[in-house]
């Protein structure tokens, strides 16, 4: 059996990427989640969780062994030369998750979910990209309903991600996600009928 190639899916905060992946999920098509992949290099007993305690100290766990995100997330951020530390540390080890994930694919094409996919690089390990795009100011409405956060905290967050214009560079392939879910599931059917005839991502 071929080897499944792999399609990168991304898209900005609250551009409806996680409804996206779902119905191809509900397709049947094997998806891996960077995300989760983030959140289990770090779990208890993993040996990045060992070394970021080792640098930060105790402060960065929680009464129950698990990592404290927010605390970790307060120390980096004020500290470039720290940020970049667990950079170098996470990524390599998220790259590796995500391989091994992949790797079990069944289906004839698998999906690597990435809000990140361009920033992080991780686009280098898909063949095709499929970028979520929805115009601003329905990502902003549709985020702030969602995570009941101010216009404010939704704008920092649309400044740090990738700007519109870097994503849609990297795109094979772009949704624009600006009506209902019924025409949302049908595109991505559209899609996966278009990527089931597709070698390697490529026509």
């Amino acid at each position: 059996m071929s080897t499944p190639w792999i399609l990168g899916l991304t898209g900005g905060i609250g551009s409806g990427k996680s409804a996206v992946a779902q119905h191809f999920m509900e397709l049947g098509v094997h998806l891996v989640d960077a995300d989760h992949a983030a959140r289990w290099v770090v779990e208890p007993g993993k040996p990045a969780l060992a070394k970021i305690v080792e640098r930060f100290g105790e402060q960065v766990l929680q009464a129950d062994g698990t990592l404290n995100r927010a605390r970790l997330r307060e120390l980096v951020f004020q500290d470039e030369q720290q940020r970049r530390w667990l950079e170098s540390l996470l990524h390599p080890l998220i790259g590796q998750e995500i391989a091994q994930y992949l790797a079990k694919a069944e289906s004839p094409y698998a999906i690597l979910v990435s809000p990140l996919l361009v920033e992080s690089g991780q686009h280098r390990m898909t063949q095709r990209v499929l970028v979520v795009d929805a115009p601003e100011q329905l990502q902003l409405q549709r985020t702030m309903v969602r995570d009941q956060s101010s216009e404010e905290q939704v704008k920092a967050i649309l400044r740090v991600q990738a700007n519109r214009e870097e994503r849609l560079r990297h795109a094979d392939d772009i949704l624009v996600n600006d009506r209902d879910l019924a025409w949302l599931n049908s595109e991505v059917e559209r899609l996966h009928h278009f990527y089931l005839t597709l070698r390697g991502g490529q026509p």
